[in-house]
């Protein structure tokens, strides 16, 4: 895990609990943050400090390296993540980029002089998601998406959702990982995994192919309705999450319950698509 740090980051990294490191902020000369249990702090030689004075500072070189070095030393492998302004490591840390974005007219072709880096590293938190399969599929499956913005546990839950229905109902999960961190951990052994396609394309040859009886799927953006629709309308249930904290945000009113979190991986409320709350 993180091993495509440069080694004076991984020094200080390795002074933190990695099971309680959520996310690594690297910026070009500014000091290095992270986020340790849901706390923002600073890092230092020696790990967590109070002061940005005594973080270290990575530098812009430092930002290119780890690019290349979680690229597996070939950029022009993972151009087509770049292109969407991420790269996936090999144990399924997400990387988002930001620098210089060099596009044409059909949009961008890559992105160069990196200025920030957001490293998410990814846990397998066993049973967290017990509460959410207690209250919504004991009782039987249901089409499900879970809301709450960036950061608060959603990659995680739907993990682990994966693992509970693998283990508790036997049935076939299709994990649709656009982006190669929803799969970064053992999901159960009725999973199926489509790693690194957009959501139309795995569904629609992923459901021909594998014949699921639930699909999986990360970060719903408003194109990805259409794709979601269609496995339901086919009687496929989904599990999805989506960057939102209203029911009426939401594009289409197409599953069966949504789950407010508040917090990390703390549940607000489960909501019908009214907006009532579900006991």
């Amino acid at each position: 895990m993180l091993d495509f740090l440069p080694s004076r980051l991984m020094r200080a990294v390795e002074h933190v609990n990695l099971h309680r490191l959520y996310e690594l902020r690297v910026r070009a000369d500014k000091p290095l943050r992270a986020n340790i249990g849901g706390r923002e702090v600073y890092l230092g030689v020696h790990g967590e400090t109070a002061s940005a004075d005594d973080a270290l500072y990575p530098t812009a070189e430092e930002l290119s390296d780890i690019v290349f070095a979680a690229s597996e030393y070939s950029v022009y492998a993972a151009s087509e993540q770049i292109k969407r302004g991420y790269v996936t490591a090999a144990h399924g840390e997400r990387i988002g980029l930001a620098g210089t974005y060099v596009c044409d007219r059909e949009g961008t072709l890559t992105i160069r002089s990196y200025t920030s880096l957001c490293i998410r590293v990814p846990h397998a938190v066993q049973g967290c998601a017990e509460e959410i399969y207690t209250r919504c599929l004991r009782d039987g499956m249901r089409s499900l998406l879970l809301m709450a913005p960036p950061g608060e546990g959603k990659t995680t839950l739907l993990r682990d959702l994966s693992r509970l229905i693998c283990l508790h109902r036997r049935l076939n999960v299709l994990v649709c990982d656009e982006r190669g961190e929803l799969s970064a951990d053992r999901l159960g052994d009725t999973a199926d995994i489509i790693r690194f396609s957009d959501k139309l394309t795995a569904f629609t040859a992923g459901i021909r192919a594998m014949r699921p009886d639930v699909v999986v799927t990360d970060e719903l953006l408003p194109e990805d309705y259409a794709a979601v629709r269609r496995a339901i309308e086919s009687g496929i249930c989904v599990l999805a999450s989506a960057h939102l904290i209203r029911v009426e945000d939401v594009p289409q009113k197409l599953f069966s319950r949504y789950i407010r979190l508040d917090g990390l991986g703390k549940i607000g409320a489960i909501m019908e698509a009214d907006g009532n709350v579900v006991d």
